[in-house]
């Protein structure tokens, strides 16, 4: 059975102009095994009118 409380919700951000465009849930267990530290994704920026990475930001505005 599955445990509760594995994931945790995680805003993401544009690095070109700061904006947060997106509220995502990450797997807390997988992420700190792999040592990878901080989630980043290719996203649509509203703001840049553009395709970039965006980083995740523990802040949810």
């Amino acid at each position: 059975m599955a445990k509760k409380g594995a994931r945790e919700l995680v805003g993401m951000i544009c690095p070109t102009c700061k904006a947060q465009n997106y509220v995502t849930e990450r797997n807390k267990v997988n992420m700190d095994t792999k040592g990878k530290g901080k989630l980043e994704l290719k996203k649509w920026c509203q703001k840049c009118k553009k395709i970039s990475l965006h980083k995740e930001t523990g802040k949810l505005k």
